[in-house]
C-alpha cells in the first residue's frame, strides 16, 4: 500500500527511511513495466501523467504516483494499492481504516460509481483491500437486483420437441428425426431470463470467485450463482456488450454492465491502453473531490434558495474570429442577482505566504477571468485541508479592480460541517 504523492524505491539501503515506500527490485520493474506498458494516444491517457519515474542521487530509481489514486495489478498478480493523502487532524487512522470510508464516500459522487447500494457499516474496510471493497460493492449491487427479480426477455431457442412450435428447421430436422417423425426440430421465441445482461452479470461473478481472496466476497458470490441457474455464463464478452440495450425494463443494469466491464475486460474509469494482463482501476482524485464537493454543496446550498450549475459552459475568452478557449468554472451558485464561481483544486497548500502558499500563478490568472467575465467579485477556491494549513487565519486576495479570490479549506472527512461553514462565510459578504 503507498499514498498519493509517495516515493517509491528499490534501494536496499533506504528501505527503512520514512520518505521512501520500498519494492524489492522485481516488483519495481515490473511496476516502470506497468508504467511504459500504459502509454497514450490522441484518445488514451497516458500513465507517464501521473507517475512519475526519476532517479535521485545514491537512492537511484524513484517512481512517484500523483493525482491518481485505486488499485494496479501487475501481471505477475501483485497489486498496489494506492490511497489518497487526507488530513485528520489528530485523530489516528490506524489501518487506514478512515481513509479508505471517506475515499469510497468520495468516489460514491461519482457518476459511475455503484453507491445506489453503499452503506460503509456493511463493508469490512479493515480486513479488505480496495480491490476486495470494489468486487464486494459490486455484489451489493447484484443483490439489489436479485431481490428485484432477474428481467426476463424473448430469447431465441431451437430445441428438438415432441410438439410443433415456433419454425420448423428443416436441415437440422430431417438430420435429427430420421427415425423420430413425432419431434420437430424447431426455432422459437420463448420469454426467458438468459439476456446479455444476465449472461454478463453472470460471467462478472464467475470471474471474481475466482479472482477474490475474501471469504465473504466467495460466500457472496456462491449465493447469487443460484439466482443465475437459468442463465448462461457469457463465452462473448464483447457480443454480449453491444447487444445489451438501455430502456425502462434494462435500468437496473446501468451501473452493472460499466462495472462488468471493468471486471471483465480489464477495462479501467481512466482510459488506458495496454496488455489485459496488468490492470489498472484508478480515479482521478481532482474529479473525484470536485464532483464530492460539488454533490455535497448541493444539499446545503439549494435548500437555501441557490441555484447552483456545475462545469457550466456559458463564457469564452474570445468571440472573434470566432468563440474560443470555453470558460468551465466547477461550480457557479446564483442567488437574488448574486452570482458566486467557486473552483476546487485537489493540492496541497504549505504555509509560506512568500511563495503565495504553493497557488500556482496560472490558477488566478483563471480566477480573474472568471470574475471578470462572470461579473462578480466573489470568486472561491477550495483547496482540501492538510495539516500545516489547519487553523489559518482566512486568506483572501484583493485585485484593486473589483475581483477578491477567496480560499476556504474543505475537510472531506467532516465535509457538511466544513461546507456549512464555507455557507455562512458567503452569506455573511453580503450583511
Amino acid at each position: 500500500m503507498v499514498k498519493e504523492f509517495d516515493s517509491i524505491i528499490c534501494n536496499e539501503d533506504y528501505k527503512n527511511d520514512e520518505k521512501y515506500k520500498y519494492l524489492d527490485q522485481k516488483v519495481f520493474n515490473d511496476l516502470v513495466a506497468f508504467i511504459h506498458e500504459f502509454s497514450g494516444d490522441a484518445q488514451n491517457t497516458d500513465a507517464l501523467n501521473f507517475m512519475k519515474i526519476s532517479c535521485r542521487r545514491n537512492v537511484g530509481d524513484v517512481v512517484s504516483i500523483k493525482n491518481y489514486v485505486g488499485l494496479i495489478q501487475m501481471k505477475n498478480g501483485f497489486q498496489i494499492e494506492v490511497l489518497p493523502k487526507l488530513s485528520f487532524g489528530e485523530r489516528e487512522d490506524e489501518g487506514n481504516t478512515r481513509t479508505k470510508k471517506v475515499f469510497l464516500k468520495m468516489l460514491c459522487s461519482l457518476k459511475d460509481f455503484p453507491s445506489k447500494v453503499f452503506h460503509d457499516a456493511s463493508l469490512n474496510v479493515e480486513r479488505m483491500n480496495l480491490y476486495e471493497l470494489f468486487i464486494n460493492l459490486y455484489l451489493q449491487e447484484v443483490r439489489q437486483l436479485v431481490k428485484r427479480g432477474l428481467k426476463s426477455t424473448y430469447v431465441e431457442q431451437e430445441d428438438n420437441l415432441r410438439y410443433y412450435k415456433g419454425k420448423l428447421l428443416v436441415s437440422q430436422h430431417v438430420r435429427a428425426n430420421l427415425a423420430h417423425r413425432e419431434r420437430f426440430y424447431v426455432a422459437f421465441e420463448e420469454f426467458h431470463p438468459n439476456m446479455p445482461e444476465n449472461r454478463l452479470v453472470k460471467a462478472t461473478l464467475v470471474k471474481l470467485q475466482n479472482l477474490t481472496s475474501s471469504a465473504e466476497n466467495a460466500k457472496e458470490i456462491r449465493q447469487l450463482l443460484t439466482a443465475f441457474e437459468q442463465v448462461e455464463v457469457s463465452t462473448n464478452y464483447e457480443k454480449d456488450f453491444t447487444k445489451t440495450v438501455r430502456n425502462r425494463s434494462t435500468e437496473d443494469y446501468v451501473m452493472l454492465m460499466q462495472w462488468s466491464k471493468v471486471f471483465l475486460m480489464n477495462k479501467s474509469f481512466t482510459t488506458f491502453s495496454g496488455a489485459a494482463a496488468s490492470r489498472a482501476l484508478l480515479f482521478s482524485m481532482e474529479t473525484v473531490y470536485e464532483s464530492y464537493v460539488a454533490q455535497k454543496l448541493k444539499k446545503i446550498m439549494v435548500p437555501a434558495g441557490w441555484d447552483i450549475s456545475c462545469q457550466e459552459k456559458r463564457y469564452y475568452l474570445f468571440h472573434e474570429p470566432r468563440y474560443q478557449f470555453a470558460l468551465k468554472p466547477d461550480i457557479v451558485m446564483r442567488k437574488d442577482g448574486r452570482t458566486v464561481v467557486l473552483d476546487t483544486k485537489w493540492k496541497r497548500l504549505y504555509n509560506k505566504d512568500r511563495d503565495n502558499y504553493g497557488i500556482s500563478q496560472a490558477d488566478m490568472y483563471q480566477m480573474y477571468a472568471y470574475s471578470k467575465k462572470y461579473q462578480t467579485p466573489e470568486i472561491w477556491l477550495l483547496y482540501p485541508i492538510n495539516d500545516e494549513m489547519r487553523g489559518h487565519a482566512p486568506i483572501k486576495f484583493e485585485s484593486g479592480d473589483e475581483t477578491t479570490v477567496n480560499l476556504h479549506f474543505v475537510d472531506v472527512d467532516k465535509i457538511e460541517d466544513s461546507l456549512q461553514e464555507l455557507k455562512d462565510k458567503i452569506e455573511q459578504l453580503k450583511r
